[in-house]
């Protein structure tokens, strides 16, 4: 399990990373990319604690994300299954754990103070931290993929599953866009990943 570890998280992290994933007999599965999701918990049928991260993920956000899904199965066992999955108890779990890990031998020094920033009060989602995520997308691999925040008021874009959309106006933390073929309008996360199309 070390050895698989290496591959996907900084050189580091891999002895505390190994430690917690032995302590809360977690049973992890690195998977293809999910559009929707970088990472999951459930607890399954056989009581097995089961947590799947995305497999393209950057190194570091792949380190993120682990730890965020082993905090949904610290606060679940430490409060109990009644909690919200991000409530306080989520970010107080997500908090002791992360912390360990913000040291200059894992990131990147001009990360370190965009995550400590962060981990103050972590959201469900990184991808809600902005500067966070323009921060960690530049060890992605190079893609011609923008974020919606990124592109012209107006832009003509494609998402993942084929559907063609233009760019509207930010209607407090998203942004309502419409579908070119239906005229319907959606609102989009302002880190949602998209394909400029040319107008």
């Amino acid at each position: 399990m070390s050895d698989t570890l290496a591959k996907y998280i900084p050189e580091h992290a891999v002895k505390p990373i190994f430690e917690l994933i032995v302590t809360n007999q977690v049973h992890l599965k690195i998977v293809n990319e999910r559009v929707t999701r970088h990472g999951d918990y459930r607890k399954g049928p056989s009581g097995k604690h089961e947590i799947t991260v995305n497999a393209s993920l950057n190194k570091y956000k792949f380190l993120i994300t682990l730890v965020h899904e082993i905090s949904h199965l610290v606060a679940f066992e430490k409060f109990g299954r009644n909690i919200k999955p991000h409530g306080n108890e989520w970010k107080y779990s997500f908090q002791r754990l992360m912390v360990p890990f913000i040291r200059p031998e894992i990131f990147p020094g001009h990360l370190l103070p965009l995550l400590a920033r962060h981990f103050k009060n972590p959201t469900a989602s990184s991808d809600t931290d902005a500067t966070l995520v323009l921060a960690l997308k530049q060890f992605d691999k190079q893609n011609d993929k923008n974020h919606i925040f990124e592109i012209p008021y107006g832009s003509i874009f494609r998402i993942h599953n084929g559907k063609i959309f233009k760019k509207g106006a930010l209607r407090t933390k998203r942004y309502e866009c419409v579908e070119v073929s239906s005229g319907r309008t959606y609102l989009f996360n302002p880190n949602a990943e998209v394909e400029l199309l040319p107008s």
